[in-house]
This record gives C-alpha cells, structure tokens and sequence, in this order.
C-alpha cells in the first residue's frame, strides 16, 4: 500500500528581534488523509517547530509519526530520502537551509509539494505565493502548485488590507504608505522567547526594524499591487503571541481620483466585497469601537493583538474620520496562526486536494 508522508522540517533557531514564520509553527494539522494510515516524518524534531508538530501528532490515530535517530537527523542522505518519499514537505528553515533543501528534491520527482515558511522563495517567480485568499486564481494556483511560499506574518497582515483596495481601484498603486505592527514575541524564536520567558529584567515593549529594510518588504510590495514597499515600523511586545498590523490612508493623497461620497465606506465595502466567501478573513463593522463610550481605559477595551491565538482566522478592522479624510485599515492576527502554521496547513490542504479548513479553527 502507497504510503503517504507530511514531512516537517524544523531547525531553526531565528536571531533576536527577527521576526521569521520558522521561529515556532505550531501543528494544528487534525485531518486524516485519504489513506488508511498517513506516515509523518519531522526533521528537526527536537527543535522547536519540531517539538511542537510531534505534541500535535503523536495522539492521533491516522498518522504514523516516524523519527530519524537522533544521530542522523543532520544526515543529508536520510534527508533526502524523506523528502522525495513525501507528498508534501513544509520547510521552516533559514533561507539558506530552506534553499538547500529544496535543492534535495530530485530531478526526476514531480509529485512531493514543498512548502517553504522561510522567505527565500516568497518573490520567486518559480513559487506560487500561500495566500489563497488574494484571488480565486491564487487558490487555484496554490491547489496545483508543487512550491509553495508561506507568506510571511507582516506580510499577511499589510497584504491582507491593502491588495483589495488597489485591485478595486481604489488605492493608487503609487501611494506611498506606512505601515506599523506589533507581535509577541514568539516570533522572535528561541532567542527572544529567552529574553522575555528568562528571569531577568526585560523591556515591556520595543521597537525595532529602524534600517528600514525588513525581509518582509518584498513581498508586501509585490502581492499588496503598491509600487514600491510601506516604510514598515514593526514592534515586539511582552505577550507571547498574537498580531495587529496597521496602515493609515489619507484620502487625497493615497487614493485614486472620482471616488464618490463616503469614501471610508467605500473602503470598508472593498474589503467585505473581497473576503464575502473567505473562511478565514473577515471584515468587522464599519467604525467599530475597542474603546467604551466613556473612554475609559478598561481591560478588553482596546484592540489587543491576541484576540485570536490558536486560530488561523484574519480580522479586518476600518477606522474613519471622514472630517479630517482619513482612515486606518488593520489587520490582526496570531503570528503563529495564519502568520505561519495556520497559514502552512491552509497551503497544505489546499494542495493535497482536502478541504481547505481541515484541523483549523
């Protein structure tokens, strides 16, 4: 009988203040593939993605979890063997591994789908960008697709609010926006987890990213519809997970001429016209408030970035001032959700031909 493998690859320890979908993607795969028994090999199982993906699959009845002696899980021949035995393989890797080992699928292999969390691949044009809900074309493309490229957890969140609004002729391709974002920092990996999880003293809060060249920016350009990359303030805070990404618009500068009557209505209607069938990204009112009426500074009354955890779902908010013509468009989401593993078992599904929803909330 044809086995099938999902296999996981996880070695990465990411820098401090880097932000990488690699750093930790949790397993959230709960779906049997249409065998009787799906054989799962994690490589780098002792790391922290790894660590994670064999917690969510050891209990589970329709996967064999298979594991390479410890002393050949670095081995480049019992590698290779495992990922051009696969069906699919996700990659959470550095770039440089994450292209090595991409390189390992042999010439002659056209049936194991890689996906890559790491952002080597992410502009490349031989991969197809994991963010199906761009475009039906992109979904499609996703689902016959042999690479992948899980988008990056910035990258979601400024793509998610920005693309629908220049392909609806709204937002000039040229604009020239700034963007700003807050993330647990369990993005950071081990080595921030370290520093915020560890007994001495750290800062509540830090802002970071002051070269102004993240490694997200290329790709938040190139599948956003913009011209040219947000000049991008990203920030880290003293929760562990979740995300909100913001994008202010000033109506005359940003959009495109003719726009009639309320245009943060306009906006607004944009998004809900893009996500009206999304699973996994959905438009909040119009407006809608964090704050009580009386502006008090109550728990639960802010827009906090941790909403979602353990979710793969997107949340899309618009705020207006239509005296001063202008709005924020935002976007939140758990970094370690839809900004990677959420977003890595979507892909998965999508291009094993399963419901794009199995095993995520």
């Amino acid at each position: 009988m044809l086995q099938s493998f999902v296999a996981v690859l996880g070695l990465t320890v990411s820098p401090l203040g880097e932000f990488t979908a690699g750093a930790m993607i949790p397993a959230v795969i709960r779906r049997a593939r249409p065998l009787s028994m799906a054989t799962v090999f994690i490589d780098g199982e002792a790391g922290t993605t790894g660590l994670q993906v064999r917690d969510r699959l050891s209990a589970r009845s329709d996967v064999e979890v298979i594991s390479l002696p410890e002393a050949d899980r670095k081995d480049a021949a019992a590698r290779t063997e495992a990922i051009n035995t696969a069906d699919a393989v996700i990659l959470c890797l550095p770039d440089a591994a994450a292209i090595e080992a991409a390189s390992l699928v042999a010439t002659d292999n056209d049936k194991t789908v890689l996906i890559d969390a790491s952002t080597a691949h992410r502009t490349d044009p031989a991969w197809d960008y994991g963010f199906p809900e761009i475009s039906a074309e992109q979904r499609a493309r996703i689902a016959q697709s042999k690479r992948i490229s899980n988008p990056g957890c910035y990258a979601t969140g400024f793509i998610a609010v920005t693309h629908p609004l220049v392909d609806a002729g709204l937002l000039r391709p040229s604009a020239a926006l700034v963007a700003s974002a807050i993330s647990g920092y369990s993005g950071g990996g081990k080595a921030l987890m370290g520093v915020f999880e560890g007994s001495e003293p750290h800062e509540p809060w830090g802002a970071y990213g002051f070269s102004l060249n993240h490694k997200h920016l290329p790709e938040m350009a190139k599948y956003s519809g913009l011209s040219s990359p947000p000049i991008f303030l990203p920030a880290v805070g003293s929760f562990a997970q979740g995300m909100v990404v913001s994008v202010p618009i000033h109506y005359e500068r940003d959009l495109e001429d003719g726009i009639e009557g309320d245009a943060g209505a306009a906006i607004h209607a944009a998004l809900s016209k893009h996500y009206a069938d999304s699973r996994f990204v959905s438009v909040m009112p119009l407006g809608e408030s964090t704050w009580k009426e009386e502006g008090l500074l109550e728990r639960g009354a802010f827009l906090r970035p941790d909403a979602l955890n353990g979710t793969n779902q997107l949340q899309v908010f618009v705020y207006c001032n239509e005296e001063a013509r202008t709005c924020v468009v935002a976007a939140r989401l758990d970094n370690l959700g839809k900004g990677a593993s959420g977003a890595a078992v979507q892909n998965l599904n999508i291009a094993l031909g399963l419901d794009e929803g199995t095993g995520l909330l």
